[in-house]
């Protein structure tokens, strides 16, 4: 015979409690599927803007820093395949975080039903979530880290492009910010 030990409704009560708490891990895992989704989807875009861009220049011989403009888009192109990476192993853990919030979820009520000595369980399959879900935000920092710098890059080849053409006075005193090389 199992062992119930939902003998009061107070006790039913406090084990549906238990199950549902894990539902704020697993909230949390679904927002940043989707940012990290929508995220990829623009990196993804990125790199096919900058792949055309790529082409465009194969073509062109005679421009003004044109070996320049080359040499940064190959880069920003690493830059945003690496990026792509990052967030494509991100949203692989934060699906193991989110399929282990569930699991702990079901664990808790699987220990309500047979007892205590399965509550490790539960305990482990928590701590395993919160362990990913600890690992993809580590990666995300990562991965916005490659962006700002790609966008740093960016800016200052537009501001070398605005020197060479004559800029405004005040914007060729700006000096540019360096964030660091990713």
């Amino acid at each position: 015979m199992i062992p119930l030990q939902l003998d009061t409704l107070s006790a039913a009560l406090s084990v549906l409690t238990a199950m549902v708490t894990p539902a704020v891990l697993i909230l949390a895992s679904s927002s940043l599927v989707l940012a990290t989704s929508n995220r990829l989807g623009r990196a993804i875009d990125r790199t096919r803007a900058i792949s055309e861009r790529i082409a465009d220049l194969a073509r062109e011989d005679d421009r003004t820093m044109l070996h320049e403009e080359r040499a940064l888009l190959l880069q920003q192109l690493g830059r945003t395949a690496r990026r792509a990476t990052l967030l494509t192993r991100t949203l692989t853990r934060l699906y193991m975080g989110l399929a282990l919030f569930i699991a702990t979820s079901v664990a808790i009520g699987v220990v309500a039903v047979f007892g205590a000595p399965y509550a490790w369980v539960a305990l482990v399959l928590g701590f395993v979530g919160a362990g990913l879900l600890f690992w993809a935000s580590i990666l995300l920092i990562v991965e916005s880290r490659i962006a700002l710098v790609a966008v740093s890059e960016e800016m200052d080849f537009v501001r070398q492009v605005g020197t060479h053409y004559g800029p405004p006075a005040n914007l060729a005193e700006q000096t540019p910010r360096r964030w660091g090389r990713l």
